[in-house]
């Protein structure tokens, strides 16, 4: 039924059926072609379209009405599916075709990169070229620029003007082929700053780093360690031997020579043993220290003490190169000037004894000084320290030279004894100012941050913080007790004074007591150190007090300077406790 549809739409004259322009008649243009009666050509297969087209609609008209309906609905169900299909093959052409499109497009973006270095090397080979181009011309017209121009020569000589000036440009040109090379490396161009990046914070890091920097000192502590050892004579009979050489090679003027040897000997044996071979040239014989394999899976307690150990080592590193550092600085800045007079006139006396004395005799006497004092003025130095502390002159400038720390501990310190004079002179009967209260034996004056200490705590004007804790104890309070979380943690000063531990709370308002918190030292029934944290290595930084009147106990945690205070407040309360049953001994 579909193809007699289609044969319905599609009736007609066909294409074919229309006269072949090369198959038409012969006829001239002046011969009429109305005469011509044009037959349509039909084929076999055509023929037998028809005949088969006539007999479908014979039957149509045989069949009826119904069956030409039922065959419409078969058609359109039919062209539904193929509908249907044609869209899902749409959808997955349109899903390859634009995944076909992405990868395309990246492969454009590397296409485009890779052409945009392609032009890059192209114009760096370009500008070489010019560059090359530029200094060849140079050194061409350089040798013939700084002569100077004689006379216009006549016009007969300038063949021979012309032939001079051919030889000189070949003769540059090879100079430049020949040499040119080396006379680009003269090139000035900016220096290129790199900027290295910083790797982030490691503790295997950290620990691996430590220990590279123990292997490279090594070698030196080992050379510091033998010289040491040749000075006081640990073995007597390599420093006699070495004394002896020594002394000999310098009255004869072979000091250095000496010195250059050793270096030799010394490089030779380093090569021999980095070969293989098992040499051992030491006086002191070396510890090997035994090297524990590095743990892969660490607990955090593991790792932090781990931290705080190469954290400790490093200050401690760090803080012995400041000294040294400082100290030098101090000799030259005249900040101990009778330490830095004493360098002063050595330098003017090495100064006139080298501009005066020849300089055979010269190196003559520093060489014997040298040995005298290496081998046997330093051995009596260290045997006698007492003689050393007042006869060894550069012992006793290093050791008396300031560091920039203390300096600053002297400076402080002079500050405040001014201050104590000062109030010292005032008057006895002066009032003090507001939230500031008079000590009546030492003139000292104790006060809060919010006001006068026996205000701010509710005590009496004659209970003050020991000398030991004048600024107190910076901690926090936790209180096990409360359970609201401003409660629970407060942050604060802790004091002890002669009968009671005060807290006061840096939360607290001006004139409030209500977050500050006085313990009364006799009412303690439990002192104790305590660990905040048990995941954290070592013993803690807070103290565990219990009273009475607390159903656990309080912990004042966070406490840097934690032993120093826990043996304050053991020796007040102690001591309080001694004196109470001292009074009452029937108790």
């Amino acid at each position: 039924m579909r193809r007699h549809l289609e044969r319905i739409r599609f009736r007609g004259q066909r294409r074919d059926e229309f006269l072949d322009l090369a198959e038409s008649p012969n006829t001239s243009d002046t011969e009429s072609t109305e005469d011509v009666v044009l037959k349509p050509r039909v084929s076999v297969r055509e023929a037998e379209e028809l005949r088969e087209v006539e007999g479908e609609q014979q039957s149509d008209a045989q069949a009826g009405p119904g069956s030409f309906s039922a065959a419409l609905q078969d058609d359109t169900k039919t062209d539904l599916n193929e509908v249907k299909g044609h869209l899902e093959i749409a959808l997955l052409e349109k899903h390859f075709l634009q995944e076909e499109l992405r990868k395309l497009k990246e492969e454009s973006n590397v296409e485009s990169l890779r052409q945009e270095l392609e032009k890059e090397r192209s114009r760096c080979l370009e500008l070489e070229q010019k560059v090359n181009e530029v200094l060849r011309s140079s050194l061409e017209d350089s040798p013939s620029q700084t002569p100077r121009a004689p006379p216009p020569p006549p016009p007969a000589a300038s063949s021979t003007e012309k032939q001079k000036d051919t030889l000189f440009d070949s003769f540059s040109k090879w100079l430049y082929d020949r040499f040119g090379v080396y006379i680009e490396d003269f090139r000035f161009q900016p220096e290129e700053h790199t900027v290295e990046t910083e790797e982030p914070l490691s503790a295997k890091r950290l620990t691996e780093n430590m220990r590279r920097l123990k292997r490279g000192f090594k070698p030196v502590t080992n050379f510091m360690r033998n010289l040491s050892a040749l000075s006081s004579w640990y073995s007597v009979y390599t420093s006699a031997i070495a004394f002896i050489v020594y002394m000999y090679a310098a009255c004869n003027g072979w000091a250095i020579p000496m010195f250059l040897f050793l270096a030799i000997v010394r490089l030779s044996l380093n090569y021999l043993i980095a070969r293989g071979w098992r040499i051992q040239w030491s006086i002191v014989p070396e510890v090997s220290e035994p090297v524990e394999p590095p743990k892969e899976d660490l607990t955090v307690s593991e790792k932090f003490q781990l931290v705080l150990d190469v954290a400790q080592k490093a200050q401690n590193l760090f803080g012995r190169m400041a000294n040294i550092l400082e100290k030098i600085k101090n000799l030259f800045m005249w900040v101990q000037p009778e330490l830095t007079q004493k360098l002063y006139i050595g330098l003017w006396m090495a100064f006139i004894s080298s501009c005066l004395l020849p300089y055979k005799l010269l190196g003559f006497l520093i060489g014997v000084y040298a040995g005298i004092k290496f081998f046997i003025i330093d051995f009596i130095f260290k045997s006698c320290p007492k003689l050393r502390q007042r006869f060894d002159t550069p012992f006793i400038i290093w050791t008396n030279l300031p560091t920039d720390l203390q300096l600053k501990e002297r400076s402080s310190t002079t500050m405040s004894r001014r201050v104590t004079a000062a109030g010292s002179r005032g008057s006895v009967g002066a009032a003090a100012p507001l939230g500031v209260s008079r000590d009546e034996d030492g003139g000292r004056n104790y006060s809060t941050k919010r006001g006068t200490f026996h205000e701010v705590f509710s005590l009496p004007e004659s209970e003050r913080p020991l000398t030991v804790c004048e600024n107190g104890w910076r901690c926090c309070l936790i209180n096990r007790d409360r359970k609201t979380p401003t409660d629970y943690i407060r942050n604060g000063v802790l004091y002890v004074t002669e009968n009671y531990l005060c807290f006061e709370s840096s939360s607290s308002r001006s004139g409030s007591s209500k977050r500050n918190k006085v313990i009364k030292l006799t009412e303690i029934t439990d002192l104790q150190k305590y660990k905040v944290l048990s995941v954290l290595p070592g013993s803690g930084m807070g103290i565990s007090i219990a009273t009475p009147s607390t159903q656990k106990p309080m912990v004042f945690g966070a406490m840097i300077h934690r032993d120093e205070a826990f043996d304050v407040i053991n020796a007040q309360y102690t001591k309080i406790n001694t004196m109470a049953t001292a009074a009452n001994p029937e108790t």
